[in-house]
């Protein structure tokens, strides 16, 4: 399959269908408009995404801008609701074993509850919510090694936010050779505690559900949406005049 090129990363051109049927192993990782920009200027993070085995497109926004392009993508697989698909693909599969990491204090178990009350068997092993800066801590990192390998995890969620979560992953994986799929999954533990709820489905369809989520917390995210983000389209305009 032959990737769809945008600024300085090659994006999968597959759907959600095609995406749950060929995971199988590797890392997972879902660009949208706000990894783009920070993707120009973070050279580890652009090596992440380089050695990522899955690169797909998490942003309605993105998935329009390329409709521009020679070819484009099928369609963009928000990353938060392609995990609730993933797991319920996998509801019946007792190979299947998911460890979350990330979120608050309690909110990675809340989900991890909500997650197998929903499926109707645990097929969420493990949770924690690491403390703020747990990458920086060797004796933390350690217990998290230790916990996802004595839950027999095979799948590993780390919703940490970008680059964090790409970097923890690939400087990290190493040390716990028994999971198969990693994915880097942003708010998803958050959306599946019920903690932060999606945008209504009209606003996702439109490309606006950076927009709801904005509102729900727009100190946080103003510096984002309105001063960093918009430098997306002048790259990409770049791309578009220089037929590359």
């Amino acid at each position: 399959m032959t990737p769809i090129r945008i600024l300085n990363i090659e994006i999968l051109p597959l759907t959600r269908q095609q995406l749950l049927e060929q995971l199988s192993d590797g890392v997972l990782v879902t660009p949208n408009i706000d990894h783009l920009v920070r993707l120009q200027s973070d050279a580890e993070f652009l090596e992440c995404y380089r050695k990522a085995d899955w690169v797909v497109c998490d942003s309605r926004i993105l998935y329009f801008c390329s409709k521009l392009l020679r070819r484009s993508l099928p369609e963009a697989i928000p990353g938060s609701s392609f995990f609730t698909s993933f797991y319920l693909y996998h509801a019946q599969n007792p190979d299947c074993r998911i460890f979350l990491l990330g979120a608050m204090d309690g909110v990675a178990h809340k989900a991890m509850e909500r997650i197998n009350s929903s499926v109707g068997r645990d097929i969420v092993v493990g949770a924690m919510s690491p403390s703020y800066g747990f990458d920086k801590k060797p004796e933390e990192n350690a217990e998290i090694y230790r916990r996802i390998n004595d839950s027999g995890a095979n799948v590993v969620l780390v919703g940490v936010g970008a680059p964090k979560q790409e970097k923890w992953i690939m400087n990290h994986r190493h040390n716990m050779p028994g999971v198969r799929i990693w994915m880097a999954l942003g708010a998803t533990i958050d959306f599946e505690a019920g903690n932060i709820s999606r945008a209504p489905r009209v606003m996702q369809k439109c490309g606006l559900e950076w927009f709801y989520r904005f509102l729900k917390e727009p100190r946080r995210l103003f510096r984002r949406y309105f001063i960093d983000d918009p430098r997306f389209f002048y790259f990409f305009a770049r791309q578009l005049f220089s037929g590359r």
